[in-house]
């Protein structure tokens, strides 16, 4: 099978999702799945178990995490300010990549740090190398614009913008599968009219 998640939550997004590494892994192993990603909300903490538990299963490990990226800067910390921050799903592409991530997660905790870990989008600039971007759920900044401002035209212009920070064969637009959330059908047939 060539098909890969490579947007998965384990324990490790805390609050948020339930699955254990290695239930994760031994899932993707009967589904007969030879790769896995691991992108947890804000942290690589899971990052070395997943790693070892993957490749002793015989399975590709992709590290990676899901950031919340601050409407903003990272250091504005207004109450309220990023009550709707936006998501982006990043994946280590090499080793480069995996070090960046780990820059990337390391300055949401220690300098973004308002309810959650965030990031700006200087901080992506800064560490892009090796980094592959999807656009992310619902909560990411393209299909909020899609489904909350119905604005194809600005949606374009923030996926062309991420598409020059990280390059044009490392950003990705993420369609999802989850037709019983709201809007969900419509962000993706949204995102197919962007890539064309």
């Amino acid at each position: 099978m060539n098909f890969v998640h490579l947007h998965v939550h384990s324990h490790y997004s805390l609050l948020e999702a339930l699955p254990q590494i290695d239930e994760l892994v031994y899932a993707a192993k009967k589904k007969g799945m030879f790769a896995l990603a691991l992108t947890d909300y804000g942290s690589m903490y899971g990052a070395i178990e997943f790693y070892k538990t993957a490749k002793k299963a015989g399975l590709k490990p992709i590290l990676g995490l899901e950031v919340f990226v601050a409407l903003d800067s990272r250091f504005d910390k207004r109450p309220h300010i990023d009550e709707e921050n936006n998501h982006l799903v990043l994946l280590a592409e090499n080793e480069i990549g995996y070090r960046n991530l780990m820059k990337i997660s390391t300055v949401g905790h220690l300098e973004g740090f308002f309810n959650v870990p965030r990031v700006d989008k200087e901080i992506l600039r800064q560490y892009h190398e090796g980094v592959i971007a999807l656009s992310g759920c619902r909560e990411g900044e393209i299909p909020k614009i899609i489904w909350k401002q119905d604005n194809l035209a600005k949606a374009k212009k923030v996926a062309l913008e991420y598409a020059e920070i990280f390059g044009p064969n490392n950003f990705y637009l993420e369609l999802q599968d989850h037709p019983e959330l709201s809007g969900q059908m419509e962000i993706n047939n949204a995102l197919i009219k962007i890539f064309e």
